[in-house]
């Protein structure tokens, strides 16, 4: 049985078209894609929240989980721009940690 997923398109144009419609140019090229997957998620997150307060960064970090079609577009974005792990980290704002459980759990 297959999981089904949300409809992130609808749901980001949705709050883009009520709350911030300043931003819809910035975030277009996402809304042109056929489907948004959890990497463009985090990247839409960030054009439109652009969330400068640490605690609230922090407890939304509680609530990430990922899919593993997008853990292995994050580790092939390591390897196609050379990222050791404390750099892949910071980048999408990941535990180092995390990086090494997954390399271990998929490479391994």
């Amino acid at each position: 049985m297959e999981k089904l997923k949300p409809d992130y398109k609808k749901i980001y144009l949705d709050i883009i078209e009520k709350k911030f419609p300043n931003k819809k140019s910035d975030c277009s090229y996402f809304f042109r894609k056929k489907i948004i997957s959890a990497l463009d998620v985090i990247q839409l997150n960030q054009k439109i929240f652009n969330s400068n307060n640490s605690l609230e960064v922090n407890e939304n970090q509680l609530h990430k989980s990922y899919d593993i079609e997008t853990v292995f577009e994050i580790l092939n974005y390591q390897k196609k721009n050379k990222l050791n792990n404390t750099q892949l980290a910071h980048h999408f704002n990941l535990s180092r940690n995390t990086i090494t459980k997954w390399k271990k759990t998929f490479f391994i």
